[in-house]
């Protein structure tokens, strides 16, 4: 399979397909593809498989398409300006992503629910005890918002992250919070009582504009519904 990502800060996946080539997406992101493409709505994996995707910010049923004849193009494009990366992973391959990042894949591909086994850090590490958990073999395209830079840490570094940012990492990276340090820091800093820590070895996805973030800041200029 071939692939073209276009669009700047709205960005698509363009897709060729070989006859007999199949690729899966979550429900809806398809923008449009060639005739000669087939859709099938399928629940991957049964229903605790849908269950944990709903629970991972997917959709329950996944959508399969499969080229018929011919070479055929279809394209997924990204629901909120920011990136789409396509990572090709390896057999046995993990990586760890935020809620709804998974756009589309290769049926190769096995993507479920992971669960954060510390307490603080699913409490307070800006996601939640629920993120997704995608496997090799293949090629899989996930969706970001605002802008993305890569970090490849060392065993045994450490980045200090602001909740929300974390866009996804490897599952070799040690994911943790730590409280902000000092009573002004705290008050005044803007930063809330916790930071994001992730410690190396592996590399770390990084967002520059989490949609919680953005929603907060266009609140303000939304009019207030009178009672």
């Amino acid at each position: 399979m071939q692939y073209e990502i276009k669009g700047g800060s709205m960005p698509v996946a363009i897709c060729k397909l070989q006859s007999g080539e199949r690729i899966i997406s979550e429900s809806g992101a398809m923008g449009w593809m060639s005739d000669n493409i087939d859709m099938d709505t399928n629940l991957k994996g049964g229903l605790f498989g849908g269950i944990g995707r709903a629970l991972s910010g997917d959709s329950i049923f996944l959508n399969i398409f499969n080229c018929s004849r011919g070479e055929g193009e279809i394209a997924f494009p990204c629901a909120v300006p920011g990136k789409i990366i396509a990572k090709n992973l390896y057999e046995g391959q993990v990586l760890i992503c935020q809620k709804g990042a998974f756009l589309a894949s290769e049926s190769s591909v096995d993507f479920r629910i992971h669960l954060k086994k510390r307490l603080s850090a699913g409490f307070f590490g800006g996601e939640g005890f629920i993120l997704q958990r995608i496997t090799g073999p293949g090629l899989v395209f996930l969706e970001f918002d605002g802008h993305v830079e890569e970090v490849d840490l060392a065993p045994g570094e450490k980045l200090k992250v602001d909740t929300g940012h974390v866009a996804a990492f490897d599952s070799t990276v040690l994911f943790d919070i730590e409280m902000v340090k000092g009573v002004k820091n705290v008050l005044f800093g803007g930063e809330g009582l916790f930071l994001t820590t992730l410690t190396g070895p592996g590399r770390v996805y990084l967002q520059t504009m989490p949609m919680s973030n953005l929603a907060a800041r266009l609140s303000y200029y939304m009019p207030s519904r009178q009672g």
